[in-house]
């Protein structure tokens, strides 16, 4: 077997059954999941007719590359997106099943594991496949601890030379998984320069990027570097998706933009990895990306529902609005003295609601691990729901108090 499996942690969602084994939730409440970043919300007629519409496809094989029509809708969602110039559908954007794997793919291609003392960069906390694909890359992951007072932005300054030296890909998540945070167009600025300096890819993974509450829209990476001049977008790709921006968690389908000569040895890696789009996904994917009335729908729901959900968790925890994702990300021990673990257990003992302890989704790195004494709130059920789980934990948070 592969030793670098024996690196691989268990995902937090194993750990929080293990968390837990053997307690019986409080029969005298209907059970609610603030755990998983599922999306609950409809999935929009238009693309499931695309979908049916496109069986037909099923009698031929997929191109890795997928179809010329498909990527010309990526290209033009980007364009209108982000302002940006002319996308070259053939050489600067490729479709992928779903973001996670692709970020997964991306590490095998780009790491080059006759260096041993390879890096692997990724804010802390994180999600954990860009750990697991540093790994089974034969690199090492870095952590760069997010911070609080930086809006959770990973400190990148705090970095010596010598680990800048060693890194081979940087793992960036805006806007963020959990913190919800935003890079700026400063930000960008001072990862391009690094890139720049150091050599390293960037991975830009954007897959909340259609769930905001400001007026303006998150910044993308490859909108930061055209804003900065860089053309041809050097060592950047950015990965999104159509889970969370069209409620279709289940179709797999995503796409990844950026530096030409960076995907045309992707998709070589690809063709052997086996991971063409299925065609029937394609056509409902076309569908999807040219359309943004569904978009501006499902936004309109998430704004509704953290303008009345936040304030109630604002009474008793340390939590705020996000710039954007669907997630709260919430400090537990403002009023008392309680574990993020302890929190989450006691929360799903006593009023049958799941929430996932923040220390699960970082790890100990220079000294302290940033998800301990958070928890992660996904607010993806309808609203009456999410009000109700809201509800239970003010209670909840006041007993312990």
């Amino acid at each position: 077997m592969n030793p670098l499996l024996n690196k691989l942690q268990p995902y937090p969602f194993e750990k929080l059954k293990q968390l837990f084994a053997g307690v019986q939730p409080n029969a005298a409440y209907s059970p609610i999941s603030l755990g998983i970043g599922e999306p609950k919300h409809p999935t929009p007629d238009l693309i499931k007719k695309a979908l049916t519409d496109g069986l037909s496809g099923l009698a031929s094989y997929p191109s890795t590359v997928g179809s010329d029509a498909l990527r010309a809708a990526i290209a033009g969602w980007l364009e209108r997106r982000y302002g940006l110039p002319k996308i070259d559908p053939a050489t600067q954007v490729l479709p992928v099943n779903g973001s996670r794997e692709a970020l997964f793919a991306l590490a095998q291609t780009v790491i080059d594991p006759t260096k041993g003392d390879a890096l692997v960069m990724c804010p802390n906390p994180f999600y954990q496949i860009y750990e697991g694909a540093a790994y089974l890359a034969g690199a090492q992951p870095y952590f760069v601890n997010s911070d609080p007072a930086r809006n959770f932005a990973p400190d990148f300054s705090s970095v010596p030379e010598d680990v800048w030296r060693r890194v081979q890909l940087l793992y960036i998540c805006s806007p963020g998984n959990p913190t919800g945070a935003v890079l700026n167009l400063d930000d960008w600025k001072e990862l391009f320069d690094l890139s720049d300096k150091y050599g390293f890819i960037i991975a830009s993974d954007e897959c909340y990027s259609e769930i905001y509450f400001q007026s303006e829209p998150p910044l993308g990476g490859m909108e930061a570097a055209h804003k900065l001049g860089r053309t041809g977008y050097p060592r950047l790709i950015s990965f999104s998706s159509l889970s969370k921006r069209s409620n279709v968690p289940g179709m797999r389908s995503g796409f990844v933009a950026g530096d030409a000569e960076i995907l045309k040895k992707y998709l070589l890696y690809r063709t052997y990895h086996g991971s063409a789009m299925s065609p029937s996904v394609q056509t409902a994917s076309i569908a999807a990306w040219n359309d943004e009335r569904h978009v501006e729908e499902n936004r309109a729901k998430y704004i509704a529902k953290f303008k009345q959900v936040t304030p109630l968790l604002e009474e008793v925890l340390d939590v705020r609005l996000p710039d954007a994702s669907f997630y709260l990300w919430a400090r537990v021990d403002r009023d008392v003295a309680i574990s993020d673990t302890e929190f989450a257990k006691r929360l799903y003992a006593e009023y049958n609601v799941t929430v996932l302890p923040g220390s699960y989704l970082a790890r100990e790195a220079h000294g302290i691990n940033p998800g301990q004494n958070r928890i992660r709130m996904a607010l993806v059920a309808e609203v009456e729901e999410c009000l109700e789980a809201a509800q239970r934990i003010v209670e909840f948070t006041q007993k312990l108090s």
